[in-house]
């Protein structure tokens, strides 16, 4: 077993058809000492990634492992954001609680680089 498939780099996809499969392979890096998961290269996800998460997080916790997420693909943030699980599965994710917006930042000013636009009859 190669460091690459421990950190879960050869996973590409986290959908239904893989489930059992994906979690499997994670409980198992989990149990032999992995605390970092790098999932880059996934580009298919359902809701039964959010599930696959979940469960790893759960195993890592019997285990006593604090296990990090890393380079969740923008498809699969969103989605734990939708279940309102982002935090659960990934605490270090600084965009999980709630709008991008860091607290105390004011939102940037419309862009008003561009006159209004007058229209000749």
């Amino acid at each position: 077993m190669s460091d690459s498939t421990a950190n879960m780099q050869s996973l590409t996809s986290l959908t239904v058809a893989n489930a059992t499969a994906a979690l499997e392979q994670g409980v198992a890096a989990i149990r032999a000492g992995q605390a970092m998961f790098d999932l880059r290269n996934i580009q298919a996800v359902d809701s039964a990634a959010v599930s696959v998460l979940l469960a790893w997080q759960r195993a890592a916790h019997e285990a006593g492992v604090q296990l990090e997420l890393r380079n969740l693909p923008p498809m699969l943030k969103s989605l734990t954001k939708l279940y309102g699980v982002c935090a659960l599965v990934s605490p270090s994710l600084a965009d999980c609680a709630g709008p991008a917006v860091a607290p105390g930042v004011p939102p940037a000013p419309p862009a008003a680089a561009e006159p209004p636009h007058h229209h000749h009859h």
